[in-house]
């Protein structure tokens, strides 16, 4: 995958330009806490400033290409922290599962690997 990102309007998820779609799949989180969130920041005081930043975020920012996403394997990716970290609960398992066979005296891995020399 790319590593560097680049923000786009995601209008096939948006409700009014995509602007919080694009963020939400930028940064790979739901993107009703971003609009749930940014709606709470603009009622709490920043009222023309988060309206200005939208504006401007549709007008500059350029709409997501078609199938640019599509071909690219998700699985790999959490759609929350929770989800990160039982995956690393896995890893870890499998990880200590590995080290305890070869740090293990074991006569049969000893025997493969003497076959492989």
């Amino acid at each position: 995958m790319n590593a560097r990102r680049k923000f786009h309007l995601d209008r096939r998820n948006g409700k009014i330009t995509g602007v919080c779609a694009g963020i939400a799949d930028y940064f790979n989180i739901d993107a009703t806490l971003v609009r749930v969130a940014a709606v709470v920041v603009t009622l709490l005081g920043a009222f023309p400033w988060t309206l200005i930043a939208y504006a401007a975020a549709a007008l500059i920012a350029k709409p997501k290409p078609i199938g640019q996403y599509e071909a690219a394997d998700y699985s790999m990716l959490a759609s929350s922290s929770s989800d990160v970290r039982e995956r690393m609960r896995d890893i870890d398992r499998r990880m200590a599962d590995v080290e305890t066979y070869v740090t293990s005296p074991n006569t049969r891995l000893a025997r493969e690997i003497e076959e492989l020399r």
